[in-house]
């Protein structure tokens, strides 16, 4: 009889959950009224648990995780990650990575969990140690009135945030108010704006020259994600720095922005790359180019949430605020979700990941269907286009 590896995966099972956002959020793309999360468990020959989350955006990914990533993970221990991750590839989809990438990202962050608590050690600890110990949180501001940014704006100022983010690529004229909406209530604090995509060259010519006297910190995906050679001449024409996050899905995404000279900064995230040690060696990669990166935020629970903490801890060029839509969370399904205080997290030291799943919570938000982040169920038969002017 054969004895199993301490660290083999034995048993995998997963919930798919819609978490309510308290107030809907507005974005080039559509309106979303909650985020949908995929959330694995995965059990260990030695009997460790650990726990993973995926972002759920479109029907395919579901499929792709019970179909594909799940059977390749039961033929791994959970310390495997780079094979396992080879293996998913290897499975055709070095083709169509951007098709599997967010199903992987939830098993193999919960490979990382097991093997952190099967070791008692952190994360973070694992991935060479903390590198800074608070992980400083960018407010998230939505919408076209500029009363209500302003508003928003000032209560996240006197929350203790010190960094902001507001979307535009709405309209063209909400791309001005927006923007002045929030300068004036966060005075020289740092401010950055993101497009999704919505503008055509000759538009984000325009725009960037007309946003040049608010000092933004980064302007986000300006273009359509595929142009890297259309956001290498905006860098070079106006001093506006040019962040790119939809074109940095695929650890081969971000050597051919690099590669192009095309982005000042690059916002990374695990699920949207395959997983932790994906991004964390696409930050590697920036790194070495000189160029920091920070973290995009699709809504995480409290399992990402708490992975995002140890990947912003222990990477030295993530120096740039993260990305958290947490604010807007009607509740979470772990049972002490991590907290900001004062615009930051702080690194925690407690093994794997540091969060415990609140499984009545796992059952009372769990869903059959993904709750919409595109579109608008307000405005039937509309639609985003990229560009859309």
């Amino acid at each position: 009889m054969t004895t199993l590896h301490p660290l083999q995966i034995v048993e995998i099972r997963h919930w798919k959950v819609a978490m309510p956002f308290t107030t809907a959020l507005e974005w080039g793309s559509g309106t979303r009224p909650a985020v949908t999360r995929l959330i694995v468990e995965l059990k260990l020959a030695n009997g460790v648990k650990g726990y993973g989350e995926t972002i759920c955006l479109l029907d395919f990914i579901e499929p792709v995780l019970l179909n594909t990533v799940i059977p390749i993970a039961l033929q791994h221990r959970a310390c495997d990650v780079e094979r396992f991750t080879r293996h998913v590839f290897g499975a055709g989809y070095y083709h169509h990575k951007r098709a599997v990438v967010m199903a992987m990202a939830a098993v193999e962050m919960a490979m990382w969990d097991a093997h952190g608590r099967a070791v008692e050690t952190s994360l973070s600890k694992l991935w060479g140690g903390v590198f800074r110990s608070q992980v400083e949180v960018s407010a998230y501001l939505f919408g076209t009135s500029a009363d209500a940014l302003k508003s928003a704006a000032q209560s996240f100022l006197d929350d203790g945030y010190r960094s902001f983010k507001v979307k535009i690529g709405m309209t063209p004229a909400s791309d001005l108010s927006n923007v002045e909406a929030v300068r004036s209530v966060v005075g020289e604090l740092p401010l950055r704006a993101d497009v999704n995509s919505a503008w055509t060259p000759g538009t984000a010519r325009r725009m960037l020259e007309r946003l040049r006297p608010f000092d933004l910190q980064y302007v986000e995906q300006p273009l359509e994600l595929d142009d890297l050679n259309g956001h290498a001449e905006l860098r070079l024409m106006q001093p506006v720095p040019i962040a790119l996050d939809e074109s940095a899905y695929t650890q081969a995404d971000v050597g051919n922005i690099v590669r192009n000279a095309a982005a000042d900064v690059i916002l990374l995230d695990p699920h949207e790359i395959g997983g932790l040690w994906q991004t964390i060696k696409a930050a590697a990669i920036a790194e070495a180019a000189g160029i920091p990166v920070t973290l995009h935020s699709g809504g995480e629970l409290g399992f990402s949430q708490s992975a995002y903490i140890h990947l912003a801890s222990s990477i030295p060029n993530m120096s740039i605020s993260i990305d958290s839509e947490r604010a807007y969370l009607a509740d979470d399904v772990v049972c002490v979700p991590p907290l900001v205080k004062d615009g930051v997290f702080s690194a925690s030291d407690d093994p794997g990941l540091g969060v415990t799943p609140d499984f009545a919570k796992l059952d009372q938000y769990r869903v059959s269907s993904i709750r919409g982040a595109y579109l608008d169920a307000s405005r039937p038969g509309w639609f985003s286009t990229k560009p859309a002017y």
